[in-house]
Protein backbone atom coordinates (compact mmCIF):
# COMPACT_ATOMS: atom_id res chain seq x y z
CA UNK A 1 0.00 0.00 0.00
CA UNK A 2 0.63 3.77 -0.08
CA UNK A 3 1.11 6.64 2.14
CA UNK A 4 -0.45 9.56 0.44
CA UNK A 5 0.01 13.19 2.71
CA UNK A 6 -2.89 15.62 1.67
CA UNK A 7 -1.88 19.19 0.63
CA UNK A 8 -3.71 22.02 0.40
CA UNK A 9 -6.39 22.40 -1.27
CA UNK A 10 -6.81 18.77 -2.27
CA UNK A 11 -9.67 16.65 -2.63
CA UNK A 12 -10.74 12.63 -2.44
CA UNK A 13 -12.01 12.86 -6.19
CA UNK A 14 -8.40 14.43 -6.64
CA UNK A 15 -6.27 11.74 -4.72
CA UNK A 16 -9.01 9.11 -6.18
CA UNK A 17 -8.28 10.11 -9.99
CA UNK A 18 -4.02 10.06 -8.95
CA UNK A 19 -3.91 6.55 -7.70
CA UNK A 20 -7.09 4.60 -9.93
CA UNK A 21 -9.12 3.95 -6.76
CA UNK A 22 -12.40 4.97 -6.02
CA UNK A 23 -13.23 7.97 -3.24
CA UNK A 24 -15.61 5.29 -1.84
CA UNK A 25 -12.80 2.67 -1.08
CA UNK A 26 -10.48 5.40 -0.13
CA UNK A 27 -12.85 6.62 2.97
CA UNK A 28 -13.91 2.65 3.55
CA UNK A 29 -10.67 1.19 4.47
CA UNK A 30 -9.42 4.30 6.48
CA UNK A 31 -12.84 5.19 7.56
CA UNK A 32 -11.94 8.74 6.99
CA UNK A 33 -13.67 10.67 9.45
CA UNK A 34 -13.91 14.03 7.72
CA UNK A 35 -14.11 13.17 4.02
CA UNK A 36 -15.11 16.21 3.13
CA UNK A 37 -12.78 18.69 4.98
CA UNK A 38 -8.97 16.68 4.69
CA UNK A 39 -7.06 18.14 6.64
CA UNK A 40 -3.81 19.31 5.18
CA UNK A 41 -0.80 16.74 6.43
CA UNK A 42 -3.58 13.93 6.94
CA UNK A 43 -2.59 10.84 5.62
CA UNK A 44 -4.21 8.57 3.56
CA UNK A 45 -3.40 5.08 2.49
CA UNK A 46 -4.17 3.98 -0.74
CA UNK A 47 -5.51 0.15 -0.56
CA UNK A 48 -3.31 -0.99 -3.72
CA UNK A 49 -1.04 -3.84 -3.93
CA UNK A 50 2.44 -2.24 -3.88
CA UNK A 51 2.86 1.54 -4.63
CA UNK A 52 3.11 3.92 -7.45
CA UNK A 53 6.08 6.49 -7.98
CA UNK A 54 5.89 9.82 -10.42
CA UNK A 55 8.88 10.27 -11.96
CA UNK A 56 10.79 13.47 -11.27
CA UNK A 57 13.10 15.29 -12.62
CA UNK A 58 16.91 13.85 -12.95
CA UNK A 59 15.60 10.05 -12.57
CA UNK A 60 16.24 7.48 -14.62
CA UNK A 61 14.62 3.75 -14.10
CA UNK A 62 18.00 2.92 -12.75
CA UNK A 63 17.89 5.38 -9.95
CA UNK A 64 14.15 4.31 -9.07
CA UNK A 65 15.07 0.67 -9.28
CA UNK A 66 17.77 1.40 -7.06
CA UNK A 67 15.75 3.32 -4.41
CA UNK A 68 12.46 0.84 -4.37
CA UNK A 69 15.46 -1.98 -3.87
CA UNK A 70 13.44 -3.49 -6.99
CA UNK A 71 15.43 -5.30 -9.83
CA UNK A 72 15.49 -3.12 -13.01
CA UNK A 73 13.73 -5.50 -15.27
CA UNK A 74 11.15 -6.46 -13.29
CA UNK A 75 10.30 -2.77 -13.13
CA UNK A 76 10.43 -2.79 -17.06
CA UNK A 77 8.47 -5.74 -17.34
CA UNK A 78 5.65 -5.02 -14.84
CA UNK A 79 5.17 -1.24 -16.00
CA UNK A 80 5.37 -2.40 -19.73
CA UNK A 81 8.14 -0.05 -20.55
CA UNK A 82 9.02 -0.01 -24.40
CA UNK A 83 11.85 2.55 -24.15
CA UNK A 84 13.50 2.85 -21.46
CA UNK A 85 15.51 5.67 -22.41
CA UNK A 86 12.81 7.86 -22.71
CA UNK A 87 11.44 8.26 -19.17
CA UNK A 88 8.95 10.99 -19.28
CA UNK A 89 9.02 13.70 -16.33
CA UNK A 90 5.38 12.95 -14.43
CA UNK A 91 5.03 9.38 -15.76
CA UNK A 92 3.28 7.17 -13.33
CA UNK A 93 5.48 3.71 -12.45
CA UNK A 94 3.85 0.81 -10.45
CA UNK A 95 6.04 -0.47 -7.90
CA UNK A 96 5.17 -4.07 -7.10
CA UNK A 97 4.93 -5.30 -3.51
CA UNK A 98 8.21 -6.64 -1.70
CA UNK A 99 7.88 -10.45 0.06
CA UNK A 100 6.31 -9.80 3.24
CA UNK A 101 8.15 -11.30 6.34
CA UNK A 102 6.51 -13.80 8.99
CA UNK A 103 6.05 -11.95 12.51
CA UNK A 104 4.38 -12.18 15.94
CA UNK A 105 1.95 -9.33 16.64
CA UNK A 106 0.64 -8.88 20.05
CA UNK A 107 -1.47 -6.46 22.08
CA UNK A 108 -2.70 -5.91 25.37
CA UNK A 109 -6.40 -5.00 26.16
CA UNK A 110 -7.27 -3.46 28.95
CA UNK A 111 -11.73 -4.15 29.74
CA UNK A 112 -11.72 -1.33 32.18
CA UNK A 113 -10.72 0.67 28.38
CA UNK A 114 -12.64 -1.48 26.51
CA UNK A 115 -15.49 -2.10 28.34
CA UNK A 116 -18.84 -3.26 26.69
CA UNK A 117 -17.03 -3.40 23.39
CA UNK A 118 -13.98 -5.48 24.56
CA UNK A 119 -15.20 -8.82 23.41
CA UNK A 120 -16.03 -6.96 19.85
CA UNK A 121 -12.99 -4.89 19.89
CA UNK A 122 -11.38 -8.65 19.94
CA UNK A 123 -13.22 -10.09 16.93
CA UNK A 124 -12.08 -6.98 14.68
CA UNK A 125 -8.16 -6.96 15.49
CA UNK A 126 -7.61 -10.78 16.57
CA UNK A 127 -6.95 -12.15 13.05
CA UNK A 128 -3.91 -9.62 12.87
CA UNK A 129 -3.21 -11.23 16.27
CA UNK A 130 -0.32 -14.05 17.43
CA UNK A 131 -1.21 -13.41 21.12
CA UNK A 132 -3.58 -11.41 22.69
CA UNK A 133 -2.85 -10.23 26.77
CA UNK A 134 -5.50 -9.37 28.85
CA UNK A 135 -4.63 -6.67 31.09
CA UNK A 136 -4.59 -7.50 33.95
CA UNK A 137 -4.89 -9.82 36.97
CA UNK A 138 -3.30 -8.24 39.99
CA UNK A 139 -1.46 -9.66 42.73
CA UNK A 140 -3.31 -9.36 46.28
CA UNK A 141 -1.09 -9.29 49.40
CA UNK A 142 -4.13 -11.50 50.53
CA UNK A 143 -2.39 -14.41 48.39
CA UNK A 144 -4.74 -13.80 45.84
CA UNK A 145 -5.13 -12.26 42.80
CA UNK A 146 -7.84 -10.13 41.26
CA UNK A 147 -10.09 -11.03 38.26
CA UNK A 148 -10.61 -9.76 34.95
CA UNK A 149 -14.35 -9.16 34.53
CA UNK A 150 -15.78 -11.73 32.11
CA UNK A 151 -11.98 -12.18 30.59
CA UNK A 152 -13.94 -15.68 29.30
CA UNK A 153 -15.60 -13.98 26.44
CA UNK A 154 -11.91 -12.30 25.32
CA UNK A 155 -10.62 -15.95 25.61
CA UNK A 156 -12.82 -17.43 23.30
CA UNK A 157 -13.01 -14.90 20.97
CA UNK A 158 -9.44 -14.99 20.71
CA UNK A 159 -9.43 -19.29 20.19
CA UNK A 160 -11.72 -18.22 17.73
CA UNK A 161 -9.18 -16.80 16.02
CA UNK A 162 -6.12 -18.65 16.30
CA UNK A 163 -4.60 -16.15 18.68
CA UNK A 164 -3.14 -17.20 22.11
CA UNK A 165 -4.46 -15.67 25.35
CA UNK A 166 -2.50 -14.70 27.84
CA UNK A 167 -2.88 -13.72 31.49
CA UNK A 168 -1.33 -10.38 32.61
CA UNK A 169 0.13 -10.02 36.37
CA UNK A 170 1.23 -7.39 37.58
CA UNK A 171 1.87 -5.45 40.69
CA UNK A 172 -0.96 -2.88 40.35
CA UNK A 173 -2.37 -1.97 43.53
CA UNK A 174 -4.71 0.89 43.74
CA UNK A 175 -4.57 2.53 40.36
CA UNK A 176 -0.63 1.92 40.17
CA UNK A 177 2.41 0.02 40.24
CA UNK A 178 4.67 0.12 43.11
CA UNK A 179 7.38 -0.93 43.88
CA UNK A 180 5.90 -1.33 47.78
CA UNK A 181 3.63 -4.55 46.82
CA UNK A 182 6.92 -5.75 44.36
CA UNK A 183 8.98 -5.70 47.35
CA UNK A 184 6.84 -8.01 49.28
CA UNK A 185 5.87 -10.49 46.43
CA UNK A 186 9.43 -10.71 45.77
CA UNK A 187 10.34 -11.36 49.00
CA UNK A 188 8.03 -13.75 50.04
CA UNK A 189 8.29 -17.13 48.76
CA UNK A 190 5.28 -18.98 50.16
CA UNK A 191 3.03 -15.36 48.38
CA UNK A 192 5.23 -16.38 44.74
CA UNK A 193 4.19 -20.23 44.94
CA UNK A 194 0.23 -19.62 45.86
CA UNK A 195 -0.09 -16.94 43.22
CA UNK A 196 1.52 -19.05 40.94
CA UNK A 197 -0.86 -21.64 41.69
CA UNK A 198 -3.98 -19.27 41.61
CA UNK A 199 -2.46 -18.73 38.50
CA UNK A 200 -2.22 -21.97 36.76
CA UNK A 201 -5.80 -22.86 38.32
CA UNK A 202 -6.87 -20.33 36.26
CA UNK A 203 -5.04 -20.53 33.33
CA UNK A 204 -6.78 -24.69 33.18
CA UNK A 205 -9.82 -23.15 33.87
CA UNK A 206 -10.56 -20.98 31.72
CA UNK A 207 -7.95 -21.46 28.21
CA UNK A 208 -5.32 -19.17 29.17
CA UNK A 209 -2.11 -20.50 27.81
CA UNK A 210 0.63 -18.25 28.60
CA UNK A 211 1.04 -15.67 31.38
CA UNK A 212 3.04 -12.34 30.89
CA UNK A 213 4.62 -10.52 34.07
CA UNK A 214 3.98 -7.28 34.07
CA UNK A 215 5.99 -6.47 37.48
CA UNK A 216 6.74 -2.59 37.12
CA UNK A 217 8.59 0.08 39.55
CA UNK A 218 11.12 -3.13 41.17
CA UNK A 219 13.99 -1.14 41.75
CA UNK A 220 17.07 -2.33 41.88
CA UNK A 221 17.13 -4.00 45.50
CA UNK A 222 14.46 -6.56 43.50
CA UNK A 223 16.29 -7.51 40.45
CA UNK A 224 17.85 -10.14 41.37
CA UNK A 225 14.84 -11.55 43.35
CA UNK A 226 12.62 -10.80 40.11
CA UNK A 227 14.87 -12.89 37.59
CA UNK A 228 14.98 -16.07 40.37
CA UNK A 229 11.13 -15.69 40.34
CA UNK A 230 10.83 -15.75 36.88
CA UNK A 231 12.94 -18.99 36.79
CA UNK A 232 10.72 -21.06 39.39
CA UNK A 233 7.67 -19.47 36.87
CA UNK A 234 9.50 -20.95 33.77
CA UNK A 235 9.58 -24.41 35.39
CA UNK A 236 5.94 -24.35 36.57
CA UNK A 237 4.99 -23.21 33.32
CA UNK A 238 7.10 -25.63 30.99
CA UNK A 239 5.30 -28.60 32.77
CA UNK A 240 2.12 -27.37 30.91
CA UNK A 241 3.59 -25.67 27.84
CA UNK A 242 2.94 -22.69 28.38
CA UNK A 243 3.98 -19.48 27.49
CA UNK A 244 6.57 -17.11 29.92
CA UNK A 245 7.06 -13.19 29.20
CA UNK A 246 7.49 -10.23 31.02
CA UNK A 247 7.41 -6.33 29.91
CA UNK A 248 10.16 -4.67 30.27
CA UNK A 249 11.01 -0.84 30.89
CA UNK A 250 12.46 0.86 27.99
CA UNK A 251 16.21 0.66 29.02
CA UNK A 252 18.96 2.26 26.47
CA UNK A 253 21.35 0.33 28.75
CA UNK A 254 22.44 -2.30 31.09
CA UNK A 255 23.25 0.81 33.92
CA UNK A 256 19.87 3.43 33.37
CA UNK A 257 19.31 4.43 36.80
CA UNK A 258 15.49 5.05 38.36
CA UNK A 259 13.44 2.74 40.07
CA UNK A 260 11.85 1.86 37.21
CA UNK A 261 14.43 0.54 35.08
CA UNK A 262 16.99 -0.70 37.86
CA UNK A 263 15.08 -3.60 38.43
CA UNK A 264 14.67 -4.98 34.92
CA UNK A 265 17.62 -7.42 33.64
CA UNK A 266 16.91 -7.67 29.89
CA UNK A 267 19.93 -10.11 29.72
CA UNK A 268 18.82 -11.84 32.63
CA UNK A 269 15.41 -12.31 31.75
CA UNK A 270 15.84 -12.79 27.84
CA UNK A 271 17.61 -16.31 28.89
CA UNK A 272 14.52 -17.16 30.75
CA UNK A 273 11.50 -16.54 29.26
CA UNK A 274 10.01 -17.05 25.87
CA UNK A 275 9.67 -13.20 24.94
CA UNK A 276 9.69 -9.72 26.02
CA UNK A 277 7.87 -7.07 25.20
CA UNK A 278 9.96 -3.87 25.21
CA UNK A 279 7.21 -1.05 26.45
CA UNK A 280 8.94 1.75 23.75
CA UNK A 281 6.09 4.04 24.62
CA UNK A 282 5.24 7.22 27.10
CA UNK A 283 8.53 9.30 26.64
CA UNK A 284 5.38 11.51 26.03
CA UNK A 285 2.84 11.15 28.76
CA UNK A 286 -0.24 12.73 30.41
CA UNK A 287 1.96 14.38 32.88
CA UNK A 288 5.21 14.79 30.94
CA UNK A 289 5.91 17.84 29.13
CA UNK A 290 4.21 17.61 25.21
CA UNK A 291 6.35 14.95 23.15
CA UNK A 292 5.89 12.23 20.77
CA UNK A 293 4.66 9.25 22.81
CA UNK A 294 7.09 6.70 20.69
CA UNK A 295 10.03 8.94 18.85
CA UNK A 296 11.82 6.54 16.58
CA UNK A 297 14.83 8.29 17.56
CA UNK A 298 14.56 6.87 21.45
CA UNK A 299 12.82 3.80 19.94
CA UNK A 300 16.04 2.83 18.14
CA UNK A 301 18.40 3.16 20.95
CA UNK A 302 16.14 0.95 23.41
CA UNK A 303 15.75 -1.42 20.43
CA UNK A 304 19.77 -1.67 19.74
CA UNK A 305 20.51 -1.75 23.42
CA UNK A 306 18.07 -4.88 23.73
CA UNK A 307 19.54 -7.09 20.73
CA UNK A 308 23.03 -6.44 22.28
CA UNK A 309 21.65 -8.66 25.41
CA UNK A 310 18.60 -10.75 24.54
CA UNK A 311 17.94 -12.99 21.67
CA UNK A 312 16.54 -11.20 18.64
CA UNK A 313 13.60 -13.63 18.65
CA UNK A 314 12.92 -13.06 22.06
CA UNK A 315 12.26 -9.33 21.53
CA UNK A 316 8.83 -7.62 20.93
CA UNK A 317 8.72 -3.58 20.04
CA UNK A 318 5.91 -2.05 21.61
CA UNK A 319 3.46 0.58 19.54
CA UNK A 320 1.23 2.51 20.91
CA UNK A 321 -2.23 2.63 19.74
CA UNK A 322 -2.74 6.83 20.92
CA UNK A 323 -1.76 10.16 21.36
CA UNK A 324 -1.88 13.41 23.90
CA UNK A 325 -3.65 16.33 23.47
CA UNK A 326 -1.92 18.54 25.89
CA UNK A 327 -3.55 22.13 26.75
CA UNK A 328 -0.28 24.59 26.68
CA UNK A 329 1.58 26.10 28.61
CA UNK A 330 2.66 23.03 29.96
CA UNK A 331 2.83 23.11 34.01
CA UNK A 332 4.51 20.69 35.65
CA UNK A 333 2.46 19.08 37.97
CA UNK A 334 -0.85 20.97 36.25
CA UNK A 335 -3.90 19.00 34.43
CA UNK A 336 -2.99 15.84 32.84
CA UNK A 337 -2.80 15.51 28.68
CA UNK A 338 -5.97 13.88 27.27
CA UNK A 339 -5.26 10.06 25.52
CA UNK A 340 -7.33 10.26 22.35
CA UNK A 341 -7.07 8.05 19.46
CA UNK A 342 -5.67 8.61 16.24
CA UNK A 343 -8.66 8.79 14.75
CA UNK A 344 -10.15 11.52 17.51
CA UNK A 345 -6.71 13.75 16.16
CA UNK A 346 -7.81 13.94 12.83
CA UNK A 347 -11.57 14.89 13.94
CA UNK A 348 -9.89 17.80 16.20
CA UNK A 349 -7.77 19.18 13.43
CA UNK A 350 -10.56 19.11 11.27
CA UNK A 351 -12.98 20.59 13.55
CA UNK A 352 -10.33 23.64 14.37
CA UNK A 353 -8.73 23.74 11.13
CA UNK A 354 -5.12 22.91 12.16
CA UNK A 355 -2.58 22.20 9.90
CA UNK A 356 -0.93 18.67 10.72
CA UNK A 357 3.08 18.68 10.74
CA UNK A 358 5.43 16.22 10.75
CA UNK A 359 8.65 16.06 13.32
CA UNK A 360 11.17 13.84 11.19
CA UNK A 361 13.46 13.21 14.04
CA UNK A 362 10.77 11.43 16.01
CA UNK A 363 8.52 10.50 13.08
CA UNK A 364 5.56 11.57 14.36
CA UNK A 365 2.84 13.95 13.54
CA UNK A 366 1.40 16.72 15.62
CA UNK A 367 -0.52 20.18 15.56
CA UNK A 368 -1.69 22.87 17.05
CA UNK A 369 -5.23 24.29 17.71
CA UNK A 370 -6.96 27.02 20.11
CA UNK A 371 -9.96 26.01 21.89
CA UNK A 372 -13.52 27.54 22.31
CA UNK A 373 -12.07 28.91 25.10
CA UNK A 374 -9.38 30.78 23.81
CA UNK A 375 -6.70 27.81 25.19
CA UNK A 376 -4.02 26.64 22.82
CA UNK A 377 -3.28 22.84 22.66
CA UNK A 378 -0.76 20.75 20.96
CA UNK A 379 -1.59 17.45 19.69
CA UNK A 380 0.83 14.23 19.72
CA UNK A 381 -0.47 11.27 17.63
CA UNK A 382 0.20 8.12 15.49
CA UNK A 383 -0.57 8.50 11.66
CA UNK A 384 0.34 5.82 8.68
CA UNK A 385 4.32 7.61 8.32
CA UNK A 386 4.77 6.83 11.76
CA UNK A 387 3.68 3.49 12.05
CA UNK A 388 5.56 2.87 8.70
CA UNK A 389 8.51 3.95 10.03
CA UNK A 390 8.15 1.53 13.31
CA UNK A 391 7.57 -1.32 10.94
CA UNK A 392 10.54 -0.31 9.01
CA UNK A 393 12.45 -0.41 11.90
CA UNK A 394 10.82 -4.02 12.95
CA UNK A 395 11.98 -5.45 9.57
CA UNK A 396 15.27 -3.44 9.68
CA UNK A 397 16.42 -4.85 12.99
CA UNK A 398 15.18 -8.61 12.47
CA UNK A 399 13.16 -8.91 16.11
CA UNK A 400 10.32 -11.68 16.53
CA UNK A 401 7.60 -8.88 16.26
CA UNK A 402 5.92 -6.34 17.94
CA UNK A 403 2.89 -5.60 20.16
CA UNK A 404 0.15 -2.91 20.57
CA UNK A 405 -0.53 -0.79 23.69
CA UNK A 406 -3.56 -0.71 24.04
CA UNK A 407 -6.45 -2.15 22.03
CA UNK A 408 -9.76 -0.20 21.87
CA UNK A 409 -8.47 3.39 20.32
CA UNK A 410 -9.70 3.58 16.95
CA UNK A 411 -6.63 3.48 14.11
CA UNK A 412 -7.94 1.14 10.67
CA UNK A 413 -4.58 2.71 9.34
CA UNK A 414 -2.42 0.93 11.49
CA UNK A 415 -4.62 -2.26 10.18
CA UNK A 416 -4.25 -1.97 7.17
CA UNK A 417 -0.56 -1.22 7.11
CA UNK A 418 0.27 -4.36 8.81
CA UNK A 419 -1.05 -6.24 6.33
CA UNK A 420 0.92 -5.21 3.50
CA UNK A 421 4.29 -5.12 5.61
CA UNK A 422 3.83 -8.65 7.30
CA UNK A 423 2.61 -12.08 7.68
CA UNK A 424 0.96 -12.54 11.06
CA UNK A 425 2.08 -15.85 12.26
CA UNK A 426 -0.43 -17.98 14.23
CA UNK A 427 0.62 -20.55 16.94
CA UNK A 428 -2.65 -22.02 17.88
Amino acid sequence: MQIHVVQQGETLFQISQAYGVSVNELITSNEIPNPNRLVIGQTIVIPIFGSYHWVAPGETLFTISRQYGIPLEQLIRVNRITNPQALSIGYRLYIPQKQRPVVDVSAYIDPKITGTQSEQVVNQTAEHLTFLAIFQYAINRNRTLDPVENDQALINAAYAHRTVPLMVISNFEEGTFTNELATEFLTNDTLQNQILDEAIRIMQQKGYLGIDFDIEYVGAQNRERYTQFLQKARDRLKQYNYFLSTALAPKQSSEQKGVLFEGHDYEAQGKIVDFIFVMTYEWGWSGGPPMAVSPINEVRKVMDYAISVVPKDKIMMGIPLYGYDWTLPFVQGGPFARSISPQQAIQLAARYNASIQYDTTSQAPFFYYTDEEGRQHVVWFEDARSIQAKFNLVKELGIRGFFYWVLGREFPQNWLLLQDNFIVRKRV
